[in-house]
């Protein structure tokens, strides 16, 4: 698979649709040290989702029947945001953990919004019951080349600016912007999976030698639920030799905190999950290691301004 051309025709597609995100050196967060951070939660919709969205739906086209989602809110969101522009209808289901500031933003994009009980993996079936029945186009959360190839453009992008970074933190769920970074990078930047405790799909797989249900729970369990990593994650994380940590629900609020306190930026526990990493001490930089964060949702919960 030659994903670096993948993510290139990808980023040439979805060009005029996503916005490039700002980066920020940073030694404000108490840290000995500089961090680099890309603020990919000020991307439409408030996460890195619309890239992946953008390119299924570019590279692929919909029926008649139009587009059909899944997800914990974020994705739902984007993918309802790319067919609105694109002229598709969109049905989007998404479980009621995902939380009512997730749920009006996705009904804002004039989506047909389902909320079904249970999380992210019943949203899923139901999106694939509506997909079987109707011949919708099916645009996954994470586990597609498309959707991996779109998420892959903000490696890309970030490479563009001028990243200098020895190692990336990038926080996990289904996998797919992990799985974009690593598709773009290979072995050429150190990756590092940042996922909570109670939601540790990719942590399980590795683990376990393959990808298994996992019981998710958690603050950030409406962006980072899924019950069993994408296939397409697992192997990228087995071919580069991705390391996975693990940080408690306690961290991630410390993070949270952190980021508006020492830059005025409001982010969801997910968008949040990979500082803490950081901020806790659970990975510690070798000395000279330069280290970059990925910052990806700002959905937070309540929506301040509603």
């Amino acid at each position: 698979m030659d994903w670096r051309t993948e993510v290139e025709l990808a980023a040439q597609r979805i060009k005029s649709h996503v916005v490039e995100t700002p980066v920020l050196r940073t030694d404000a967060l108490g840290m000995p040290y500089y961090i680099e951070l890309k603020f990919e939660h000020m991307q439409h919709t408030g996460s890195f989702k619309p890239r992946g969205a953008f390119n299924t739906l570019i590279s692929e086209g919909a029926p008649e029947a139009g587009i059909v989602a899944a997800s914990g809110g974020n994705h739902g969101a984007a993918a309802a945001y790319a067919a609105r522009n694109l002229g598709y209808n969109a049905r989007i289901y998404v479980p009621e953990v995902a939380g009512a500031s997730k749920i009006a933003l996705i009904q804002s994009m004039g989506a047909d919004l389902q909320v079904v009980k249970g999380q992210y993996s019943e949203a899923l079936l139901a999106a694939q019951d509506w997909e079987a029945q109707t011949g919708a186009r099916q645009v996954h959360a994470y586990d597609t080349i498309p959707t991996v190839a779109g998420q892959g453009t903000l490696a890309l992008e970030w490479e563009q600016q001028g990243l200098e970074a020895d190692t990336l933190l990038i926080a996990v769920g289904g996998g797919g912007l992990i799985a974009g970074a690593a598709a773009w990078f290979q072995k050429t930047k150190k990756i590092v999976a940042v996922e909570p405790e109670t939601s540790r799909a990719l942590h399980a797989a590795l683990n376990n030698g393959a990808p298994l249900d996992v019981a998710v729970s958690g603050i950030a369990v409406n962006a980072l639920g899924a019950k069993k990593i994408g296939q397409i994650c697992f192997d990228l994380a087995l071919e580069t030799a991705m390391q996975s940590i693990l940080v408690s629900d306690h961290d991630i609020l410390t993070a949270q905190n952190l980021l508006w306190r020492a830059h005025r930026q409001l982010v969801e526990p997910a968008g949040a999950t990979a500082l803490a990493a950081l901020i806790s001490g659970t990975y510690r930089p070798q000395k000279g290691e330069r280290v970059a964060v990925l910052v990806c949702g700002a959905n937070i919960a309540p929506d301040p301004f509603s």
